[in-house]
């Protein structure tokens, strides 16, 4: 089938793409369509199936509009990751950790180890993994949970700014900007860090000023479900040298879909128990996205809605981040960053500008608990297992944290462009 020329759309056509463009993006802002079942990544499959079937995009505009190498590094890090877990890693580092604590206290133990990993592994799933750890040793130690809960949340989305494996914004940022791995952990690696800081002071401060923070070492130990056990090898040696790779300024997609094939290469771990743990709704999410925004742009309609920003100085760091806080919390930092990425070529300096997208839409996650998925699996994680972490209790700490570092990062940005 030829492309069809965006000239040549009827006007029936390019109001289907209005419609189809701002009812998906209607969804995305919601979490869900009012009175049905349909979730963000099923509004993403069906933006994208009327999009071909108002033939707005035929196959080889889709196909073209699909950042590929985005979604092999997205899919082999959830791969790695899997396998990370199925071997008993993120269990015997925690052991390791509760073995160490005495005399230190158990808040900077999760913020810090939150954020390291999440630097480097996808953030959502070390959410995963820390809520029921937090869990677990608070009510062992008998500490009120809040805190530590909180701690996951916001400390992943800081850890996960300074890297391009940190979280799925910025593996697309990495993929159509072109930055090396090492350059943008370089760049964005310090706000990380003293974001971080800045967050154990503020929960210390808000939510822990007369209360206890120390853990008894045998207390936590001894805490069901920290059994010592085997520690699977093979995928601790398959990511270190995948990060090896990344820091050697290999393509990123293509280290990590080498880890990841190496990793399926077993006679122990069953397959299905991996591909079990992958986030199959992410993947779709970002593949209707692609089309979606793909469509948008062929019917002209990405070009409409960002003119009116090419007078507002958006170059300009303070500007851009403002505009990137808001859409990321309107519509989820993912769909936010595919819409304003188009602004970026257009900078003085591009290089600055996803730097900044990739900051600012991550750091503006900590803001609600709709801000970022990471800050909905910690709250879920939490309720099911009978504590609540209300809207207020979160947006009480999640707006001075996130005002904190996006001043910092900004800050920073500005800093090292001079």
């Amino acid at each position: 089938m030829h492309t069809v020329s965006p000239a040549l759309l009827s006007d029936a056509r390019i109001l289907a793409a209005y419609l189809i463009f701002f009812g998906s993006y209607f969804v995305f802002a919601l979490g869900k369509f009012p009175g049905m079942k349909i979730d963000r990544p099923g509004a993403a499959i069906i933006g994208a199936v009327l999009m071909f079937a108002f033939r707005i995009v035929g196959p080889h505009d889709a196909i073209a509009s699909i950042d590929f190498a985005t979604l092999v590094l997205l899919f082999s890090m959830m791969l790695i990751v899997a396998n990370l877990y199925l071997a008993g890693f993120f269990d015997w580092l925690t052991e390791w950790i509760i073995e160490r604590l005495k005399p230190h206290h158990l808040l900077p133990t999760v913020i810090f180890t939150s954020g390291l990993l999440s630097a480097f592994l996808v953030n959502d799933i070390i959410c995963l993994v820390m809520t029921p750890f937090v869990l677990r040793i608070t009510r062992r130690v008998g500490l009120a949970p809040l805190p530590y809960l909180l701690a996951v949340a916001t400390a992943s989305n800081i850890g996960s700014v300074a890297s391009i494996t940190g979280n799925p914004q910025n593996i697309l940022i990495g993929s159509v900007s072109g930055i090396s791995y090492l350059h943008f952990i370089g760049h964005l690696g310090p706000v990380a860090v003293l974001g971080l800081f800045v967050d154990w002071a503020l929960i210390h401060r808000m939510l822990l000023r007369n209360g206890l923070d120390r853990v008894e070492v045998g207390k936590a130990i001894a805490s069901p479900g920290l059994a010592h056990g085997s520690l699977g090898k093979k995928p601790i040696v398959v990511l270190a040298l995948v990060l090896l790779g990344f820091f050697a300024g290999a393509p990123p997609a293509m280290v990590a879909a080498v880890g990841a094939a190496l990793l399926l290469i077993t006679r122990t771990v069953e397959p299905r128990r991996v591909y079990d743990e992958i986030d199959w709704g992410l993947l779709v999410f970002f593949l209707g996205l692609f089309i979606i925004v793909g469509g948008a742009e062929h019917a002209g309609l990405t070009e409409t809605l960002l003119r009116p920003m090419t007078t507002w100085n958006l170059h300009r760091i303070p500007s851009f981040v403002a505009v990137t806080a808001i859409f990321s919390n309107v519509v989820s930092n993912v769909p936010a960053v595919m819409l304003l990425k188009a602004l970026i070529p257009g900078f003085p300096n591009p290089h600055t500008g996803w730097l900044t997208l990739a900051m600012a839409s991550t750091l503006a996650g900590n803001l609600t608990i709709t801000g970022s998925v990471a800050n909905i699996i910690v709250v879920e994680g939490a309720r099911t297992e009978g504590v609540h972490v209300g809207f207020r209790e979160y947006f009480r700490l999640g707006l001075p944290v996130t005002l904190a570092t996006l001043v910092l990062g900004s800050a920073w940005l500005w800093l090292i462009g001079h």
